[in-house]
C-alpha cells in the first residue's frame, strides 16, 4: 500500500513543519485539526503547496469523527501532535485532559481498530514528564529517567505514555513516542517556551522583547524536529517505546547573541530572564537515533538566521499578525 500520512495538530508548530516536509516528498498528506485559519502553514508554504494538502476538519477527542477519517483515506501512518500546550491546560485542566489523555487515546484506539491497515504511529510527548532539576544529579535526562512531571500537562503526557505501553501490551498497537524539549522557530507563538522564538519575531519588525527564562536548554528547529516524527513514523519499531529528542544545547544568552548578529539594529533590545527552566539542561538523544538513525541538526545561528528572515518577509506581506504573538 503507497504511504498516506494524517498529521494531528496539523495547524499547530510542528505539525505545519511536518505538512510541509511530507508535502515537499511527494507524499499525500491529510491535516487533521479543528477548524481555523492555516496561518502557520502559510508562514512556510506557498499556496501551489498548500493547495496539496487534504484539510479535515476535526475535533481529535472525536472517536467516530477520527476514525472515519482513518479507514476513509486509507491512512497508513498517524504523526499525533495534538496537544493543549502548559498555559491552556493550566487554565482548563478538564478541556486540557480531554485533548491531552483522550485524544491521544482515540488515537491508539482507531490505530488498535485498523491494525492492518496503519504501518506507523508516532505521537509527541514532552520533557515535561520529568521533574525539577533536582532530582536528576548529573543534570542528565535519560529516556527511562524517573518521571516526576511538575504541571498537569506533563501528568497528561505521561498519562498517553502509559496509555501507549498499554495499547502495546494488550493489544499489540505498535507506536513510538518522543520527548521534545524546547522547539523554536516559524510558527513557535504558544507555549511556556516560546518566548525565544517570539524575541526573534520582534527582532524581526524591529521590536524589543524580553525573553521569559534564562539558563542553558536543548534547542530543536522546528524543521528538525518535523524530520524527527516523519524518520521516526517510518522505522518500524517494535513495541510503544519513548524516547527524549536530542538537539542543540545552548545558552540563551547564546540566542540572544545569534538574534544580534542576525538583526544587529536591534541589540540591546532583545533581553532575558537569567532564571533557568526547573527542568535540566542535558537531554541525552541518542537512544532515539539508535532506534531510527541518525537526525539532522541545523546550527542555532542558522536556525536563528532562517526564523529572522521568514518572519520578514511574513511580515513585510502581511501575512502574520505580530501584535497578537507579541502580546
Amino acid at each position: 500500500m503507497a504511504e498516506r500520512y494524517l498529521v494531528t495538530g496539523a495547524l499547530g508548530c510542528i505539525g505545519a513543519w511536518t505538512v510541509k516536509r511530507l508535502v515537499d516528498e511527494g507524499a499525500p498528506v491529510w491535516a487533521y485539526d479543528l477548524p481555523g485559519e492555516p496561518h502557520r502553514l502559510r508562514l512556510i508554504m506557498n499556496d501551489a503547496a498548500l493547495a496539496k494538502v487534504n484539510f479535515i476538519q476535526g475535533d481529535i477527542t472525536d472517536a467516530d469523527a477520527f476514525d472515519r477519517a482513518v479507514a476513509d483515506n486509507g491512512i497508513t501512518h498517524i504523526i499525533h501532535l495534538a496537544a493543549l500546550q502548559v498555559p491552556f491546560v493550566r487554565a482548563n485542566p478538564i478541556l486540557g485532559a480531554k485533548v491531552n489523555v483522550v485524544g491521544s487515546t482515540v488515537v491508539l484506539e482507531t490505530a488498535r481498530r485498523h491494525v492492518a491497515q496503519i504501518q506507523g504511529l508516532a505521537y509527541a510527548s514532552s520533557v515535561g514528564v520529568y521533574g525539577g532539576a533536582e532530582l536528576y544529579p548529573d543534570g542528565l535526562l535519560r529516556h527511562d529517567s524517573p518521571l516526576h512531571p511538575l504541571s498537569l500537562y506533563g501528568v497528561f503526557k505521561q498519562a498517553s505514555e502509559g496509555t501507549a505501553r498499554i495499547y502495546w501490551q494488550d493489544w499489540g498497537v505498535r507506536s513510538i513516542g518522543i520527548r521534545p524539549y524546547v522547539i523554536y522557530g516559524p510558527g513557535r507563538d504558544q507555549g511556556m517556551s516560546s518566548t525565544p522564538t517570539k524575541a526573534m519575531l520582534a527582532a524581526a519588525v524591529g521590536r524589543s522583547y524580553h525573553i521569559s527564562y534564562g539558563g542553558t536548554i536543548v534547542f530543536q528547529y522546528a524543521d528538525d524536529a518535523a524530520r524527527a516524527f516523519i524518520q521516526a513514523v517510518r522505522a518500524h519499531v517494535e513495541g510503544a517505546p519513548v524516547y527524549n529528542l536530542g538537539g542543540l544545547e545552548s545558552s540563551i544568552d547564546s540566542v540572544v547573541q545569534a538574534i544580534n548578529s542576525t538583526a544587529p539594529e536591534t541589540s540591546g533590545r532583545i533581553t532575558f530572564n537569567p532564571e533557568a527552566l526547573p527542568t535540566p539542561p542535558h537531554v541525552d538523544g541518542a537512544p532515539l537515533e539508535a532506534a531510527i538513525g541518525a537526525l539532522h541538526w541545523t546550527r542555532l545561528e542558522d536556525g536563528v538566521r532562517q526564523t529572522i528572515d521568514i518572519y520578514r518577509a511574513a511580515a513585510s506581506a502581511g501575512k502574520i499578525d505580530v501584535d497578537r504573538i507579541l502580546a
